[in-house]
Protein backbone atom coordinates (compact mmCIF):
# COMPACT_ATOMS: atom_id res chain seq x y z
CA UNK A 1 0.00 0.00 0.00
CA UNK A 2 1.54 3.27 -0.88
CA UNK A 3 2.62 5.60 1.97
CA UNK A 4 2.45 8.78 0.61
CA UNK A 5 3.32 12.21 1.69
CA UNK A 6 1.77 15.48 -0.05
CA UNK A 7 3.04 19.03 0.77
CA UNK A 8 0.17 20.98 0.83
CA UNK A 9 2.79 24.48 1.39
CA UNK A 10 5.98 25.21 3.40
CA UNK A 11 6.43 28.89 2.90
CA UNK A 12 8.07 30.39 6.34
CA UNK A 13 7.08 32.71 7.99
CA UNK A 14 3.61 34.00 5.58
CA UNK A 15 2.31 32.73 2.43
CA UNK A 16 3.80 33.44 -1.11
CA UNK A 17 1.97 33.05 -4.46
CA UNK A 18 1.64 29.39 -5.18
CA UNK A 19 3.05 28.02 -1.65
CA UNK A 20 1.28 28.12 1.30
CA UNK A 21 2.57 28.04 4.66
CA UNK A 22 3.62 24.56 6.46
CA UNK A 23 1.20 21.98 6.02
CA UNK A 24 0.67 18.32 4.88
CA UNK A 25 -1.18 15.34 3.86
CA UNK A 26 -0.13 12.04 5.14
CA UNK A 27 -1.94 9.39 3.60
CA UNK A 28 -1.25 5.65 3.91
CA UNK A 29 -3.24 2.57 5.84
CA UNK A 30 -6.34 3.85 4.69
CA UNK A 31 -5.88 6.91 6.48
CA UNK A 32 -5.39 10.51 5.64
CA UNK A 33 -3.26 12.68 7.91
CA UNK A 34 -3.23 17.21 7.83
CA UNK A 35 -0.31 17.88 9.73
CA UNK A 36 0.25 21.45 10.53
CA UNK A 37 -2.49 23.97 9.08
CA UNK A 38 -0.86 26.70 7.93
CA UNK A 39 -2.43 29.80 5.99
CA UNK A 40 -3.29 28.30 2.57
CA UNK A 41 -3.53 25.07 2.60
CA UNK A 42 -6.92 24.32 3.26
CA UNK A 43 -7.61 25.16 0.22
CA UNK A 44 -4.81 23.53 -1.27
CA UNK A 45 -5.82 20.28 1.10
CA UNK A 46 -9.28 20.50 -0.99
CA UNK A 47 -7.22 19.76 -4.60
CA UNK A 48 -6.12 16.10 -2.96
CA UNK A 49 -9.35 15.54 -0.50
CA UNK A 50 -12.49 17.29 1.37
CA UNK A 51 -11.88 18.03 4.64
CA UNK A 52 -14.54 15.65 5.96
CA UNK A 53 -12.06 13.14 4.06
CA UNK A 54 -9.42 13.90 6.50
CA UNK A 55 -9.34 10.87 9.27
CA UNK A 56 -7.20 13.30 11.93
CA UNK A 57 -4.77 16.67 11.97
CA UNK A 58 -1.92 16.88 13.59
CA UNK A 59 -0.63 20.63 15.01
CA UNK A 60 3.05 21.00 15.94
CA UNK A 61 2.62 24.46 17.54
CA UNK A 62 0.83 27.46 18.05
CA UNK A 63 2.46 30.11 15.22
CA UNK A 64 -0.14 31.08 13.15
CA UNK A 65 1.95 29.57 10.53
CA UNK A 66 1.21 26.70 11.22
CA UNK A 67 -2.45 26.70 12.49
CA UNK A 68 -4.12 29.55 10.87
CA UNK A 69 -6.43 27.69 8.81
CA UNK A 70 -8.00 25.84 12.07
CA UNK A 71 -9.92 28.88 11.97
CA UNK A 72 -11.81 28.95 8.29
CA UNK A 73 -12.21 25.20 8.99
CA UNK A 74 -14.51 25.31 11.84
CA UNK A 75 -16.63 27.75 9.62
CA UNK A 76 -16.45 25.01 6.80
CA UNK A 77 -17.58 22.02 9.00
CA UNK A 78 -20.30 23.86 11.00
CA UNK A 79 -21.29 26.81 8.79
CA UNK A 80 -21.30 25.84 5.43
CA UNK A 81 -21.82 23.10 3.15
CA UNK A 82 -19.65 20.26 4.43
CA UNK A 83 -21.74 17.41 6.54
CA UNK A 84 -19.10 15.89 8.97
CA UNK A 85 -20.51 12.58 10.51
CA UNK A 86 -18.20 13.74 13.39
CA UNK A 87 -15.87 15.93 14.44
CA UNK A 88 -12.12 15.93 13.41
CA UNK A 89 -9.70 14.33 16.12
CA UNK A 90 -7.71 17.05 16.24
CA UNK A 91 -4.26 16.85 18.10
CA UNK A 92 -2.59 19.89 19.01
CA UNK A 93 -0.25 21.81 22.46
CA UNK A 94 -1.92 22.92 25.33
CA UNK A 95 -4.42 25.23 24.98
CA UNK A 96 -5.09 24.72 21.45
CA UNK A 97 -9.08 24.70 21.73
CA UNK A 98 -9.02 27.88 23.97
CA UNK A 99 -7.00 29.76 21.27
CA UNK A 100 -9.55 28.89 18.73
CA UNK A 101 -12.45 29.81 20.63
CA UNK A 102 -10.54 32.91 21.73
CA UNK A 103 -10.44 34.20 18.21
CA UNK A 104 -14.36 32.83 17.29
CA UNK A 105 -15.81 34.86 19.66
CA UNK A 106 -17.60 36.28 16.94
CA UNK A 107 -20.29 33.09 17.40
CA UNK A 108 -22.31 32.53 20.17
CA UNK A 109 -20.65 29.74 22.11
CA UNK A 110 -17.49 29.15 19.73
CA UNK A 111 -18.38 25.25 19.19
CA UNK A 112 -14.79 24.41 18.79
CA UNK A 113 -15.95 20.86 19.95
CA UNK A 114 -18.53 20.08 17.36
CA UNK A 115 -16.07 20.31 14.87
CA UNK A 116 -12.65 18.90 16.37
CA UNK A 117 -12.50 16.17 18.92
CA UNK A 118 -9.76 17.61 20.89
CA UNK A 119 -6.79 15.82 21.99
CA UNK A 120 -3.72 17.79 23.68
CA UNK A 121 -0.27 16.80 22.86
CA UNK A 122 2.49 15.79 25.53
CA UNK A 123 5.70 14.57 24.89
CA UNK A 124 5.46 10.77 24.33
CA UNK A 125 1.50 11.11 23.18
CA UNK A 126 0.41 8.39 21.15
CA UNK A 127 -2.69 8.26 18.72
CA UNK A 128 -4.22 5.94 15.98
CA UNK A 129 -5.80 6.70 13.07
CA UNK A 130 -6.46 4.13 11.04
CA UNK A 131 -3.75 2.09 10.04
CA UNK A 132 -1.38 4.68 11.25
CA UNK A 133 0.81 5.56 14.57
CA UNK A 134 1.40 8.69 15.46
CA UNK A 135 4.45 9.12 17.81
CA UNK A 136 4.69 12.77 19.62
CA UNK A 137 8.20 13.90 20.66
CA UNK A 138 8.63 17.06 22.41
CA UNK A 139 11.41 19.46 20.78
CA UNK A 140 12.88 22.99 21.03
CA UNK A 141 10.98 26.24 19.85
CA UNK A 142 10.97 28.60 22.93
CA UNK A 143 7.61 27.68 24.16
CA UNK A 144 4.92 24.27 23.31
CA UNK A 145 6.02 22.24 20.03
CA UNK A 146 6.23 18.77 19.13
CA UNK A 147 7.69 16.76 16.25
CA UNK A 148 6.35 13.43 15.02
CA UNK A 149 7.18 9.83 14.12
CA UNK A 150 4.31 8.35 11.81
CA UNK A 151 4.61 4.84 10.82
CA UNK A 152 2.20 2.45 8.81
CA UNK A 153 4.27 -0.44 10.84
CA UNK A 154 6.47 -0.52 7.98
CA UNK A 155 7.56 2.86 6.76
CA UNK A 156 8.34 5.71 8.95
CA UNK A 157 8.28 9.49 7.98
CA UNK A 158 9.77 11.42 10.86
CA UNK A 159 8.47 15.45 11.00
CA UNK A 160 10.63 17.78 12.98
CA UNK A 161 7.65 20.60 13.40
CA UNK A 162 9.77 23.90 14.31
CA UNK A 163 12.60 22.91 16.11
CA UNK A 164 16.14 24.26 17.32
CA UNK A 165 19.17 22.04 17.58
CA UNK A 166 18.09 19.10 20.41
CA UNK A 167 18.64 15.46 21.20
CA UNK A 168 14.93 14.76 20.61
CA UNK A 169 15.43 16.01 16.64
CA UNK A 170 18.10 12.70 16.27
CA UNK A 171 15.73 10.69 18.21
CA UNK A 172 12.99 11.69 15.90
CA UNK A 173 15.15 11.21 12.37
CA UNK A 174 16.53 7.21 13.66
CA UNK A 175 15.41 5.09 11.37
CA UNK A 176 12.97 6.82 9.62
CA UNK A 177 13.24 6.30 5.67
CA UNK A 178 11.87 9.78 5.35
CA UNK A 179 12.80 12.99 7.62
CA UNK A 180 10.87 16.20 6.75
CA UNK A 181 12.71 18.61 8.58
CA UNK A 182 12.39 22.18 8.72
CA UNK A 183 15.64 24.62 7.86
CA UNK A 184 14.52 28.50 8.19
CA UNK A 185 17.31 30.01 8.62
CA UNK A 186 21.07 30.79 7.22
CA UNK A 187 22.12 31.19 10.13
CA UNK A 188 22.69 29.17 13.49
CA UNK A 189 19.70 29.89 15.86
CA UNK A 190 18.17 28.17 19.57
CA UNK A 191 14.57 28.09 17.92
CA UNK A 192 14.91 26.64 14.16
CA UNK A 193 17.58 24.74 12.09
CA UNK A 194 20.02 25.05 9.21
CA UNK A 195 20.82 23.20 6.43
CA UNK A 196 23.32 21.76 8.04
CA UNK A 197 21.96 21.39 11.21
CA UNK A 198 19.04 19.08 9.38
CA UNK A 199 21.63 17.35 7.70
CA UNK A 200 23.12 15.88 10.74
CA UNK A 201 20.27 15.25 12.07
CA UNK A 202 19.36 13.55 9.19
CA UNK A 203 22.67 11.03 9.82
CA UNK A 204 20.12 8.90 11.56
CA UNK A 205 17.60 8.61 8.84
CA UNK A 206 17.42 7.88 5.28
CA UNK A 207 15.87 10.31 2.56
CA UNK A 208 15.90 14.00 3.96
CA UNK A 209 13.47 16.61 2.61
CA UNK A 210 13.92 19.84 3.87
CA UNK A 211 10.94 22.64 4.53
CA UNK A 212 10.19 25.75 5.99
CA UNK A 213 12.79 27.84 4.56
CA UNK A 214 12.79 31.15 5.70
CA UNK A 215 12.85 34.35 3.06
CA UNK A 216 16.78 34.36 3.12
CA UNK A 217 17.74 31.10 1.85
CA UNK A 218 16.71 30.39 -1.59
CA UNK A 219 15.45 26.14 -2.28
CA UNK A 220 19.14 25.43 -4.44
CA UNK A 221 21.37 27.09 -1.54
CA UNK A 222 19.25 24.68 1.46
CA UNK A 223 19.71 21.65 -0.83
CA UNK A 224 23.77 22.81 -1.33
CA UNK A 225 24.58 23.41 2.11
CA UNK A 226 22.52 19.92 3.32
CA UNK A 227 24.04 17.91 0.78
CA UNK A 228 27.44 19.03 2.00
CA UNK A 229 26.84 17.45 5.24
CA UNK A 230 24.70 14.40 4.79
CA UNK A 231 25.71 12.09 2.18
CA UNK A 232 22.25 10.48 1.83
CA UNK A 233 19.19 11.92 -0.80
CA UNK A 234 18.35 15.85 -0.06
CA UNK A 235 15.39 17.16 -1.40
CA UNK A 236 13.43 20.15 -1.14
CA UNK A 237 9.77 20.46 -0.39
CA UNK A 238 7.39 23.05 -2.36
CA UNK A 239 3.47 23.25 -2.93
CA UNK A 240 1.92 20.00 -4.60
CA UNK A 241 5.15 17.78 -4.57
CA UNK A 242 4.30 13.94 -3.85
CA UNK A 243 6.91 11.88 -1.39
CA UNK A 244 6.67 7.76 -1.50
CA UNK A 245 7.76 7.00 2.31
Amino acid sequence: MPFELIVLGSASPYPRPGEPCSGYLVRSAGATVWLDAGPGTLAALQEHTALTGVDAIWVSHLHADHVADLLPAVYALLFADLRPARPIPLYGPPGIAARLSAFLTNTAAAPIGEAFAVHELHDGHLAEVGGLTLATTAVAHGFPAFGVRVTDGDRVLAYSGDTGPCAALTELATGADLFLCEADGPEPSPVHLTPEDAAHAAHAAGRLVLTHLGPFLTREEAADRASAVHKGQVEVARAGSVFEV
